[in-house]
This record gives structure tokens, sequence and C-alpha cells, in this order.
């Protein structure tokens, strides 16, 4: 049997999801610290420089947020002084990244998720210490802008939507498909509908907790 040379071989492709994560003014002389958060949190740090923005350059970074009223205090703030511009790799990179650095509303972080970076190193919704992108969208446009000789990998759609599909929707569809089969109800979408709601992994559980007056 002719076996194929190792070196013609295709090469398998592997997809690390990346982010863009920047370290404000306001958190840079506690640079090594959250990069030794990151780094102990499961990212790899693939690309990082240290940099000052001009407030033209954190305009046009900021774009999307052009017309709101902290636009100016926000461009004003980012140029006034160095910034660490990290691109970190790892499995679901973007939503584990944002989740790390919590909300940006910084009293909503220290109340809600006490141990973010945020909650941790931010004083106000302005001076939140940390950046991370938003979406897929976003880590391209962010990374290009951050490193322009940076080579961006294509996100591969169609992996991308099999993975979503198998860990998030086919679970519980499969159950609910399953039921479906059992019952037969006259009506199979909107029965179907109902389960999905009633049986939503996601569904906020609300706890049955009621006062000792509503008790008696």
């Amino acid at each position: 049997m002719d076996e194929t040379p190792l070196e013609q071989m295709p090469h398998p492709h592997i997809y690390v999801e990346r982010t863009l994560a920047l370290i404000k003014p306001d958190a840079i002389d506690k640079a090594d610290e959250i990069e030794g958060i990151i780094l102990r949190s499961g990212f790899t740090i693939v690309q990082k420089r240290r940099l000052q923005l001009s407030p033209e350059q954190c305009s046009d970074f900021y774009a999307e947020q052009y017309g709101k009223l902290f636009f100016p205090s926000l461009t004003a703030f980012m140029s006034s002084g160095p910034i660490m511009a990290l691109v970190l790799a790892r499995d679901h990179c973007i939503a584990s990244w944002r989740a790390l650095i919590g909300p940006a509303n910084i009293s909503k972080a220290k109340e809600t998720h006490p141990y973010c970076l945020r909650a941790k190193y931010g004083t106000s919704d302005l001076r939140n210490a940390v950046h991370g992108s938003e979406s897929f969208s976003a880590v391209e446009r962010e990374i290009q802008f951050m490193f322009p000789s940076s080579v961006i990998e294509p996100i591969p759609k169609g992996e991308s939507a099999k993975d979503y599909l198998s860990r998030f929707v086919n679970p519980t569809l499969l159950a609910g498909l399953t039921e479906l089969c059992k019952w037969k109800p006259a009506d199979p979408f909107t029965w179907l509908a109902d389960w999905l709601i009633e049986n939503n992994p996601n569904k906020p559980k609300v706890s049955d907790v009621r006062t000792t007056e509503e008790q008696e």
C-alpha cells in the first residue's frame, strides 16, 4: 500500500479564538500583576505592546461610541497616558475575557462580580482599568488597529456554527424532539416551542422565598 510522505500530508487546521485586551492608563502601573492573572486564567499572550495613543487615534478606535455624552471624556482619558495592548488566545476567548474583566459599570462590578478585574482595579465607569473586544468583528478591527502588521486568521464560520450548535442547542433540542415523538401532539410546533421554553437550561431560577409575614 502506497503511503503519502509525511511532508506532503496536509496539516490539520486548528482555530484558536483570539481577542484584544487593553490595560488602560489608570491601571498601567498594575500591568504585570494583571498579566499574571491573565496567564493564570488560562489565556496565552500572543502579542503585546506598550503605546500611547493620541486623542485622534482614540477617536478612531472608539468610533462606534461617537456622539455619546461620554465620548470626549473617554478619548481624553485613553490618550492621557500609556496603555498596554495584548492579543490573547484560548478556547472561547472573547467570552472568557469579558467574564474576567466584568461589567463596565464599576458599582455593578463590585456588587455582582467582586473578583473581576474591573472591580479590583477600576475606580469609576470611565476609569475601569481594562477593555475587551465585544464580538468577532470587533476583535478583527481592534487587533488590526493596535497591531497593524498582524495577520489575522479568518473566523471559521462553519466550524464555529457547528461548535455552537453542538454545545448549546443540540442537547436540549434533541431531548425536546424525543419527547415530541413520545407524545405526538396535534400541533407539534406549538408543543415543541412550549417545551423548549419550559426546559430552557438558561432560564433563571427564581427561588420561592417568602417573608415571615407572608407565611403567616
